[in-house]
């Protein structure tokens, strides 16, 4: 396995990234990491470390490129209320909008990789990153072929405009979501809203709600729970070899 640091071209700039591709003879496939609102780092480098390890060509990129920032300390950064502030200030540049066109570069750039074979792409994203996965799944058609998110809030909302499942009729990919227990942002009634939404739309799919707390399937998270980690590990090994291969 290899990471190759990478600048992806975007309609607003050049987005920094990590590629990690497979040892042996490509072409694979290959995946979109969306990280949390915490932005890439140590811990979802070494997701896409895996990815390779299982046979797919990942890019992390860097959600917040147009914006000069500093890390954030995941220990400080909710409790320290300057910090917070900031944080939420960061993610709020994030549109859906701006996400939409960006996946779309993410993409075609994965796409246009030799060591990436098509004609789509798997995406999958965590807390934030989920919310905008299901996003790109909605805007990017048949270049996405399998669209997963974990603990996640926000991706069905009533009467909320912005609410990514109101872009099913978009989504060709199947798409997986696991929840997160105790998540007023992802209740039982958003998740049957939800899966109404993929339904009608005839998107293949399945909602649930895993026992686990808003980040559990990140190690660097303070609610990280390792037997759901694996658990969203073996779902994106069956998902991505029935839907990429």
């Amino acid at each position: 396995m290899s990471r190759i640091d990478v600048e992806i071209p975007t309609s607003d700039g050049v987005s920094n990234g990590s590629l990690h591709v497979p040892d042996g003879a490509g072409p694979w496939p290959g995946v979109l990491v969306v990280t949390d609102i915490f932005g890439p780092r140590d811990t979802f480098l070494k997701f896409g470390d895996r990815l390779a390890g299982l046979g797919y060509v990942a890019l992390i990129p860097d959600i917040y490129y147009r914006e000069d920032y500093e890390p954030f300390d995941l220990r400080t950064a909710f409790t320290d209320e300057k910090e917070r502030n900031r944080l939420f200030a960061l993610a709020g540049t994030v549109t859906n909008e701006r996400f939409a066109a960006d996946a779309n570069a993410y993409a075609d750039f994965l796409l246009a990789r030799p060591e990436v074979r098509g004609p789509s792409i798997g995406i999958q994203g965590y807390c934030m990153g989920g919310r905008l996965a299901l996003v790109a799944a909605g805007s990017l058609g048949d270049k996405i072929g399998a669209a997963a998110s974990f603990h996640a809030a926000g991706v069905a909302i009533p009467d909320d405009p912005k609410s990514p499942h109101l872009g099913a009729d978009g989504i060709r990919a199947t798409v997986f979501v696991a929840g997160s227990i105790e998540d007023q942002g992802f209740t039982d009634d958003h998740a049957e809203l939800l899966r109404g939404a993929l339904s009608s739309a005839g998107v293949k799919h399945t909602v649930e709600h895993w026992p686990g707390h808003h980040g559990f399937a990140v190690p660097d998270s303070h609610v990280y729970d390792a037997g759901l980690e694996e658990r969203h590990w073996e779902t994106l090994r069956v998902l991505y070899a029935e839907e990429l291969a």
